[in-house]
């Protein structure tokens, strides 16, 4: 597996999740909180923001980057992850400067931009 680069100081992960696989969510989501620290988002079973399906989201650091990716390629279980860093700029975050872990999803959007 090829990792994105790292060459931004802050990340999120958003994983994705539905009824039938929101136990090895919640499983997960307390594995990343306890195990590796990192700070969890709330488990969200309704659509949020520019997400397609349920999903919870992880925050990690540049110094965090070499140390999560793998963990959580190895750990998510055929679950699809979104990776991108926080620039400022939420549409090259979500799209340009964005990176899957499993099956890509075709997220919102038309919430990043003006209409």
């Amino acid at each position: 597996m090829t990792f994105p680069a790292n060459i931004h100081s802050n990340y999120h992960a958003h994983l994705y999740f539905d009824e039938t696989s929101m136990d090895r969510a919640i499983e997960l989501r307390c594995m990343i909180y306890t195990q590796l620290g990192l700070y969890v988002g709330n488990l969200h079973t309704k659509l949020v923001g520019p997400h397609p399906k349920w999903s919870f989201e992880i925050a990690f650091t540049s110094e965090e980057f070499d140390m999560f990716l793998p963990w959580i390629d190895k750990h998510r279980n055929g679950l699809s992850v979104l990776l991108h860093p926080v620039t400022g700029d939420d549409l090259k975050d979500h799209t340009e400067y964005a990176s899957w872990l499993g099956q890509a999803l075709t997220l919102k959007l038309s919430i990043f931009t003006s209409e």
